[in-house]
């Protein structure tokens, strides 16, 4: 099923399950208000949404009504937890690369991760507010999973059990204040500003044969100002799959009900056309074409976002159909 949250004025908006062709949607008031309700509640709530959603789909639902994702806060407006992956490993090595730096060993065993913040997320149509644009703000294009409650210290397998609904995200990231945070050796912080989500997150059963080994073997899509830019299989080149990166997570912790990991940039690797490597796929973010043009000419010739640009981001199944509805954006100067 799909399953969004629209905008009523209150902080955490209001469940609505959505059509499996993102046409209608009906309010989901009666079984649960909020999503995080079910995510705590699963096995008794997600049932009866199932039972609606059915009814939707055939066209029978009494109350039903035109979905429209500009309606639409992130599926969880607020979460308890939001963790980010860096699960390609493509991704990094092109980074270091540009910088001379050599990717350690443990880097291709074990997963990087940082914890975002999860008290204030954008929906998928809200524009990206960034203080300066001198800041470098940058576009990152990845995939995201809800969980249930997973206990600490489990496999990577049990932990792919506890995937409750798959979304996509624009993990916004300000990359000027990237190096002096990260030279304090203590993480992110104000480089990683409000991170949007897909109109709708989708349960597992809806992406068939498309969600494989804890990975979804699907494109996405990503187009800068109109102009595709990426069009990068999510699926291929992941390192790391969700099952490793929420048992890298739940280590030495629970990871409780209505926790979001991400799988960071989604990359892949260049092939070799008439002697020479070509990125055919392009980028999920501007750092990543930055760093291909450093490795090839020396310096980077792509510059960052500007106040007015927009960003578009979108998986398509087979069929040419949106799945999760498309994030797309404007990036904005503060409110005067």
């Amino acid at each position: 099923m799909k399953l969004a949250t629209y905008k009523d004025g209150s902080r955490d908006g209001q469940l609505v399950v959505v059509s499996r062709d993102l046409s209608t949607a009906h309010y989901a008031t009666g079984i649960a208000q909020h999503l995080q309700q079910v995510l705590d509640d699963w096995n008794f709530l997600s049932p009866q949404l199932q039972d609606l959603y059915v009814t939707l789909n055939q066209g029978k639902a009494r109350h039903a009504f035109p979905f429209d994702p500009a309606m639409c806060m992130a599926p969880l407006p607020r979460a308890y937890q939001w963790a980010d992956g860096s699960a390609y490993i493509n991704h990094v090595e092109l980074v270091r690369l540009a910088r001379n730096s050599e990717v350690p060993a443990n880097y291709y065993t074990e997963p990087l991760m940082y914890q975002g913040g999860s008290d204030d997320f954008l929906g998928p149509r809200d524009d990206v507010v960034c203080v300066s644009e001198a800041h470098g703000i940058d576009f990152e294009a990845e995939v995201a999973v809800v969980t249930a409650d997973v206990p600490m210290a489990c496999t990577p397998e049990q932990a792919l059990d506890g995937i409750r609904l798959v979304m996509i995200a624009n993990d916004v990231s300000l990359r000027h204040l990237i190096p002096d945070e990260l030279a304090k050796s203590f993480g992110f912080l104000q480089s990683k500003p409000a991170t949007a989500f897909s109109p709708v997150a989708v349960t597992l059963d809806e992406l068939g044969e498309a969600w494989q080994g804890g990975k979804l073997h699907l494109t996405l899509q990503s187009a800068w100002n109109g102009r595709t830019v990426g069009m990068c299989e999510a699926g291929e080149e992941m390192t790391f799959h969700f099952g490793q990166l929420i048992a890298h997570l739940a280590k030495t912790r629970n990871v409780r009900a209505g926790s979001i990991i991400g799988s960071g940039t989604v990359s892949n690797r260049a092939i070799e056309v008439n002697g020479k490597k070509e990125w055919t796929k392009g980028y999920s973010c501007i750092a990543e074409k930055r760093a291909i043009e450093t490795i090839q000419d020396g310096q980077p010739a792509t510059d960052y976002m500007k106040f007015g640009d927009t960003i578009r981001i979108e998986v398509k199944g087979k069929d040419g159909a949106s799945i999760f509805g498309a994030i797309d954006q404007a990036i904005a100067a503060p409110a005067a």
